[in-house]
């Protein structure tokens, strides 16, 4: 563990598991990214895939996280899950069941053939099957996007999950305490209003999860 992976407040929490953040990982697709730009840090979402022992992040060619790639910024990468609101006794005890990982590196943005493949392999991850069904990219296409390559060797996670944990003194003082469980399901497929008559929704969207 080095010190940008090291755990400060609650590392009981944490881990450097691979099989964990891995999970973790591949479970999302909606990752906020930090980066330095003109002297200034900034914070943005966007797509995201696990791609083995790398993340990929996905934008346009004129995104900031770009830029600040080729001119050498760090980034510093987040997911993370809200499983559930934690309704404790107390204000200061109420908190949220959550599973976190943080990603530190520098980033590369890829090109040639890793590039083409980069984009295949984040439209499989995003709905596994789509990409059987649909054209390639146009070199048009894969030229006006960026994906910029991040390795997990600095990765952690970090997981809070069961019940509050109150003060033994305002336990049994008749105020409710509990979780209140979260979670992303998606909804039935609708379909767009331009589609051709005859076509069925396909059956990786009917039974998609993440």
């Amino acid at each position: 563990m080095s010190d940008k992976t090291k755990f400060g407040r609650l590392p009981d929490r944490g881990t450097t598991n691979r099989e964990t953040v891995d999970a973790i990982l591949d479970e999302g697709f909606v990752c906020h990214v930090a980066y330095v730009i003109e002297d200034r840090p900034v914070v943005i979402p966007t797509l995201y895939a696990r791609d083995g022992d790398d993340v990929l992040i996905h934008g346009s060619n004129t995104m900031g996280i770009a830029k600040a790639v080729r001119q050498g910024s760090p980034l510093s990468v987040a997911v993370t899950h809200i499983d559930g609101l934690v309704i404790a006794r107390t204000g200061f005890h109420s908190s949220a069941n959550y599973r976190s990982v943080v990603i530190h590196g520098k980033g590369e943005i890829l090109e040639g053939d890793e590039h083409a493949r980069a984009l295949d392999v984040i439209v499989e991850a995003l709905v596994p099957g789509r990409l059987d069904d649909i054209r390639p990219n146009t070199t048009s296409e894969v030229k006006q996007t960026s994906v910029i390559r991040l390795s997990l060797d600095e990765s952690s996670a970090k997981v809070r999950e069961g019940d509050p944990i109150d003060d033994e003194e305002d336990i049994g003082t008749g105020v409710w305490a509990g979780v209140l469980p979260l979670s992303q399901v998606a909804g039935e497929p609708i379909p767009s209003s331009d589609l051709e008559e005859g076509l069925d929704t396909p059956d990786y969207l009917r039974r998609y999860q993440r």
